[in-house]
């Protein structure tokens, strides 16, 4: 295992930019915790040496944050059923973004198909036999 504290950037991507002076960072940044990181945090959290909330403090991380990764990582490695494995959510976000596309297309398709209400009533419409 690597040496976390070493890590300047506390796990964080480059190209995250830090705003707010009360912790907006935190949240802005969550999303773009390097793996490796949180996967050293649960880690420490699961050795039992220090309180979740004494690893949330020593690396100015929020405890639901930790709590959350903690979470996860046991969902994945089967400790617990109570949620869905990495996996699992994975495969939700994909199956939820295929399944807007094709109601997407289904709504394309009906408004395709369906009849050209100005043409219902017009001169036009009628001789062309639309009703």
């Amino acid at each position: 295992m690597t040496d976390i504290q070493d890590q300047g950037t506390w796990g964080l991507r480059e190209d995250v930019h830090h705003h707010g002076e009360h912790g907006e960072e935190a949240v802005a940044a969550s999303a773009f915790v390097q793996p490796e990181f949180k996967a050293e945090i649960v880690e420490l959290c699961q050795r039992g040496d220090r309180t979740l909330r004494q690893v949330s403090q020593d690396f100015d991380l929020t405890e639901t944050a930790v709590r959350d990764w903690v979470k996860q990582a046991d969902l994945d490695a089967g400790a617990r059923t109570d949620g869905l494995t990495s996996n699992e959510r994975d495969e939700l976000a994909q199956l939820r973004r295929e399944n807007r596309r094709l109601r997407e297309d289904v709504d394309i398709l009906k408004r395709a198909t369906a009849r050209p209400h100005h043409l219902a009533r017009s001169p036009v419409g009628l001789a062309a036999g639309v009703r």
